[in-house]
């Protein structure tokens, strides 16, 4: 009976014990409901059926802090970007260049405005704002299953849709077609794309932005972990095939990858500083992109 007792003993705390991580799951879950939400759907939210008809973006007085109480990281930017144009971001360390980018998503606490296409951002539903701006970051995410299924998770597009974008993003110039470990719309994906290389994911996170055809591309820092012949495929496609009225904001970690750009804007602790041609600011004696331009050796 001792034995008996202390072997039902030590199941009891292992029951509880198990009943107290698994207590972990519902504390999170109550965590997350009692802190703040970000604002809910509403049917003035929804733009016209016809939003976004060009890449328009016009910023005034924009102020960002990453919590409400918190310091400010950018400060009164005002610029405007026309549809097509192709706008470079460059700056030092902690200049707000992805801050800058956060803002436009709202995915920060922000102040002033921020007109995509004439209509106030502030005023949209955030997944209808979210949904025509594509942003790829430095290593894009991608879930487990196959190829199809990343790039069009609702099944919206067809294989030849598809196909095309592949090749416009650049994959087929990366590998042979007698090649037996080519990839293609069926190819398994990992979790988190960890059987692809980085150029592999960039490409993919790019024919995404080709399908959804957004009229604002956001590009942060995509080509700070690729190799140059990745980078050329790369930077060629978004030339040839992101044309017309697609807007297309680059976060520049090489400045050569922007100096063909229609502007150029440098930000330093928060404020814009520059933001012109880059001809024009590279024609002033003391400019801070010119700074950076003879720092970096190219």
């Amino acid at each position: 009976m001792a034995i008996t007792f202390t072997s039902l003993l030590l199941w009891v705390v292992r029951i509880v014990n198990d009943f107290e991580v698994q207590g972990n799951s519902l504390e999170r879950l109550l965590a997350y409901i009692k802190i703040e939400h970000e604002k809910p759907a509403t049917e003035e939210g929804n733009p016209p059926a016809y939003w976004p008809a060009s890449g328009d973006l016009q910023v005034e007085g924009l102020c960002v802090r990453y919590s409400e109480d918190g310091p400010k990281v950018l400060h009164d930017i005002l610029f405007h970007i026309k549809s097509g144009e192709r706008v470079g971001i460059v700056g030092r360390t902690s200049s707000g260049k992805s801050s800058l980018t956060l803002s436009l998503l709202i995915c920060i606490p922000t102040q002033g405005s921020v007109k995509y296409n004439g209509l106030d951002t502030a005023e949209l539903n955030l997944d209808s704002l979210r949904s025509s701006i594509t942003i790829i970051p430095q290593v894009p995410e991608l879930l487990s299953g196959s190829l199809q299924a990343n790039l069009d998770p609702f099944g919206q597009y067809n294989d030849v849709e598809l196909n095309y974008a592949l090749c416009a993003a650049g994959l087929f110039a990366l590998q042979d077609k007698m090649d037996e470990g080519r990839i293609t719309l069926d190819s398994t994906i990992s979790t988190g794309g960890t059987n692809l290389s980085v150029g592999q994911r960039q490409i993919f996170a790019l024919t995404r932005a080709i399908v959804r055809k957004s009229k604002i591309l956001i590009l942060d820092e995509v080509t700070s972990a690729i190799d140059y012949k990745t980078n050329s495929i790369i930077q060629n496609s978004l030339r040839q095939e992101l044309r017309g009225d697609v807007s297309l904001i680059t976060v520049a970690h090489r400045l050569q990858t922007i100096m063909d750009a229609d502007k150029i804007m440098v930000l330093n602790a928060g404020r814009i500083v520059e933001f012109d041609s880059p001809k024009e600011l590279l024609e002033i004696e003391d400019g801070k992109l010119r700074a950076l331009v003879e720092e970096s050796g190219d």
